[in-house]
């Protein structure tokens, strides 16, 4: 996985620090990552990051067929030695950052993504897989324990925001387990937890106000001190034009029903598509 998943040996390859590396070497981890997973002979199941290959190995055994995508160089060549026997294994070299997912896929199939992602671009590869979610079914991710709960905070809670909203918009989101530090080495400072995100069907919701209210639910959040109403207000110049078409920022939020005075991490997904609604 991103942070790898290996015992040590004498040949390991050292973690790097620039890449957000931690290698998981507790196995029972990885059984219980298997386990969530349940990989099945029918399906192609993408892992980010596969590190020294341990849970790949697991996948391998168990599903149709693996995409493995690794970003680090110096681990390739230990890859392609391990996997080279296995038909049903494919590695991309490539950033998950920019590979276009969907396009490693059969077009008639949605697959599921297994990964665990450091916390410096967990929350963007987990905004660009949302993004592509016509052809990703569901994700298995481990992150930092603070990211996911972020990701599953209800209103009202301290830690609801952007990533909050996006994953409930999209997603339906369990919490299966946590990581102690100790299960990585080097260990890191802070606790990991395993996630499961299902994917909505394609076209359950959106599209004609989807940018917009991403747009809104970013304006709304720019300074989680400020009322909905003053973030609105110093908006970027695109929403602030749409919002004074409608008669500006407190005028919407009233026809939106939302109380001027609230906070952003307050709303519901419902009450923030409202806003939105309004300005199209």
């Amino acid at each position: 996985m991103s942070r790898g998943l290996q015992r040590p040996a004498s040949n390991a390859i050292h973690s790097k620090k620039r890449l957000g590396q931690n290698f998981l070497v507790d196995t029972s981890v990885v059984a219980r990552i298997t386990q969530a997973v349940r990989p099945r002979p029918d399906e192609t199941i993408i892992e980010i990051g596969p590190g020294r290959g341990a849970l790949t190995k697991r996948l391998v055994e168990m599903a149709g067929q693996v995409i493995a995508i690794e970003f680090d160089r110096d681990l390739i060549p230990h890859l392609r030695a391990e996997f080279s026997t296995a038909s049903n294994f494919r590695l991309v070299e490539d950033d998950a950052l920019t590979v276009n997912f969907c396009d490693l896929l059969d077009p008639r199939a949605r697959g599921r993504v297994v990964a665990n992602l450091p916390y410096n671009i967990a929350t963007a590869i987990l905004q660009r897989l949302i993004a592509q979610r016509n052809c990703i079914a569901e994700m298995v991710l481990m992150l930092q324990r603070e990211v996911v709960e972020r990701m599953i905070a209800p209103p009202s809670s301290p830690e609801r925001g952007f990533l909050s909203l996006l994953v409930e918009a999209h997603c339906d989101a369990e919490k299966l387990f946590d990581v102690p530090p100790g299960a990585f080495r080097p260990a890191p400072k802070v606790w990991s937890s395993v996630i499961r995100l299902t994917m909505h069907p394609p076209g359950a919701e959106e599209k004609q106000n989807e940018e917009l209210l991403w747009q809104v639910v970013g304006a709304g959040f720019a300074q989680r001190r400020k009322t909905i109403l003053n973030n609105l207000r110093t908006a970027p110049a695109q929403l602030q034009e749409l919002l004074k078409a409608h008669g500006g920022a407190s005028i919407v939020l009233c026809e939106a029903e939302v109380d001027l005075q609230r906070r952003a991490e307050t709303l519901t997904l419902d009450e923030w598509k409202r806003i939105a609604q309004i300005l199209l």
